[in-house]
């Protein structure tokens, strides 16, 4: 989608994007996509006067747009927005980064996850530190990059004051890193007596990739707490082997509306065959909700071995 041309500079017309009286429309918003550096330094100049509010409202809409289409890339603008000073800014720009892979992002986020006094910014910096590591795990990351991502994550964990939810995000993050250490971290967090640090162990457990992990992630199957069931289900996409299939249709039956939807699309992740079968057959669930996680990951199945 390319930008308007008008008789107005830049910076005016988002001057009149940020008006607080006046409600910006898609179509405005879009000029803040792919912007030059000149840009970026109009939209520094003006964002700096916008009232924090407008601001919260614009960097939402920002992030809304850009997970609804693919083609707008409002990444320079986030960046730009993790050193504003409304903690609500921050935390909506970290999440506008999810699905970001330039390695440009990785130092700022750090500084973030170390500094922030905001925990919620933390543990979104957290998440989207999570998509580095699996980068750096797949080759696809400088070393120097990856040793900085590992070394931030493992000091959070082995800071006994630091929060849980953060600890929880992090360990998460750092679970794709398959080293002794991170191993050892999963198997405490999974042996803790809370219970969200328990399913953060379990997701860790998937992202790990190590089948050694399957038979205490399938133990939990039946547990009592919807969460640690939950993480079940992810935990097996993520491990993405069919030995996982039986135990996901067996989840797809789940009291648990979320836990049921996790389990289908965990099914789609696996793709194996069995999967394929075991799609096929929740398309006559007793569940309208799995009937239609199902039929969607069955369309997208065949899209992408049409493509």
């Amino acid at each position: 989608m390319t930008k308007r041309k008008t008789e107005f500079s830049f910076e005016e017309q988002i001057t009149q994007v940020f008006d607080p009286d006046e409600e910006p429309t898609d179509s405005q918003l879009v000029l803040l996509s792919n912007l030059t550096e000149e840009e970026l330094d109009s939209f520094g100049r003006v964002w700096a006067s916008v009232k924090t509010e407008r601001r919260r409202q614009i960097i939402a809409r920002l992030a809304d747009l850009g997970e609804d289409n693919l083609r707008l890339d409002f990444g320079k603008v986030f960046l730009a927005c993790l050193g504003d000073g409304d903690d609500e800014v921050r935390l909506q720009a970290v999440l506008g980064l999810e699905g970001e892979e330039d390695s440009s992002v990785i130092s700022p986020l750090i500084w973030l996850f170390k500094e922030d006094p905001f925990d919620k910014t933390r543990v979104a910096a957290a998440i989207v530190l999570s998509q580095f590591a699996l980068l750096a795990e797949s080759g696809k990351l400088p070393s120097d990059q990856a040793e900085e991502v590992y070394s931030v994550l493992l000091a959070v964990l082995e800071d006994e004051v630091e929060s849980l939810e953060v600890k929880r995000r992090a360990l998460e993050a750092i679970a794709f890193f398959a080293t002794p250490r991170v191993k050892e971290l999963i198997e405490e967090a999974y042996h803790s007596d809370d219970t969200e640090l328990k399913a953060s162990a379990l997701l860790a457990m998937g992202r790990n990739c190590d089948l050694a992990w399957l038979p205490i992630v399938v133990k939990e199957i039946d547990n009592a707490e919807a969460e640690i069931r939950y993480e079940v289900a992810e935990a097996c996409g993520e491990l993405g082997v069919e030995e996982t299939v039986p135990h996901l249709l067996h989840l797809a039956h789940d009291e648990d509306i979320q836990v049921r939807q996790a389990a289908c699309k965990s099914l789609e992740k696996v793709g194996e065959p069995e999967a394929r079968r075991a799609l096929q057959q929740l398309l006559s669930s007793p569940h309208d909700d799995v009937r239609e996680t199902a039929k969607s990951a069955v369309a997208d199945m065949e899209f992408f071995d049409f493509g």
